[in-house]
């Protein structure tokens, strides 16, 4: 696995390094599970200036931190990015593997955490929600997730989807029974939205962003280029990954890809240092183990 040193912290625009707070609390933990594995570059680090065979369709916005840019389809997050941290350089020395193997180090990573709202189809368990329902069971999740927190359970899986077939997900390969890009737009990406954007604004007003460490992330990425059914397949080269709360401050971006999003261009990240900060046990400091 690839070291981080803290010299080595990345510094946007605002000028702050990817640090962790002073507090000492034990920590919680929610993981969300983007079922399909989102598009880095269609998402949260997106390529405006590469050719349209990389950049895809949607134009990048603003945020409430200067010098942080995401994905249109995120409106709410952008009134957001003060609270979370971007990790863009996120790989793993894996083959483009299946959603079975990428979902079984996820597993592995969140044994014995409560999982709502059950296991995910195709790794052998039974549906978790009817496909017209599946954003709006995410959501509700996800506030199930925070009242677990408060009432003293200390570590929640939600699983965005349970399964990647016949329906609206991640897995943008661009021809049914996957999903196209465009979903992203339609259902997918505005249900992410206001279901982490609200998530994390509850924990904070509560008080609980500070001792919750709130981890979302895909299996692994998509590729740089759209592929002829336009989409994107299977990429672990390079992912984002979103980290918020748990001491980490946010409005921050560790590390970055390459021009097109293929591999991580500074401050590599294996995706099995994320998967360690989820295992908190005992009131260990995996977090700490991350970032020193």
């Amino acid at each position: 696995m690839t070291g981080l040193g803290r010299r080595d912290f990345l510094r946007v625009a605002a000028g702050a390094p990817f640090v962790l707070s002073a507090h000492q609390e034990k920590r919680n933990c929610i993981v969300l599970v983007l079922t399909g594995g989102p598009s880095h570059l269609d998402t949260w680090d997106m390529k405006p200036d590469a050719p349209s065979e990389i950049r895809g369709p949607f134009r990048p916005i603003r945020t409430n931190v200067p010098g942080i840019e995401i994905s249109e389809i995120f409106p709410r997050m952008a009134k957001h990015a003060d609270k979370y941290a971007l990790i863009r350089s996120v790989y793993s020395d894996a083959v483009p593997h299946s959603h079975e193997d990428g979902l079984r180090a996820i597993d592995a990573a969140t044994e014995g955490f409560v999982t709502l709202p059950g296991p995910i189809g195709f790794m052998g368990g039974t549906a978790a929600c009817e496909p017209v329902r599946s954003s709006l069971c995410f959501s509700e999740n996800c506030v199930r997730a925070r009242q677990l927190v408060e009432s003293g359970v200390r570590f929640v899986r939600v699983n965005m989807f349970d399964t990647v077939f016949h329906r609206a997900t991640w897995d943008s390969h661009g021809a049914r029974p996957f999903s196209m890009i465009r979903d992203y737009k339609d259902s997918v990406g505005p249900a992410f939205d206001l279901a982490y954007s609200t998530l994390l604004e509850d924990l904070s007003q509560r008080g609980l962003l500070e001792t919750t460490m709130v981890v979302a992330m895909g299996e692994f990425g998509r590729t740089p280029r759209i592929n002829p059914s336009g989409g994107r397949d299977h990429w672990t080269k390079c992912w984002t990954v979103l980290m918020a709360g748990g001491g980490i401050q946010g409005g921050q971006i560790y590390g970055s890809s390459d021009a097109i999003g293929a591999e991580p261009k500074e401050n590599p990240v294996n995706v099995a240092r994320i998967l360690a900060t989820m295992g908190m046990r005992n009131g260990a400091e995996p977090i700490r183990e991350l970032f020193s």
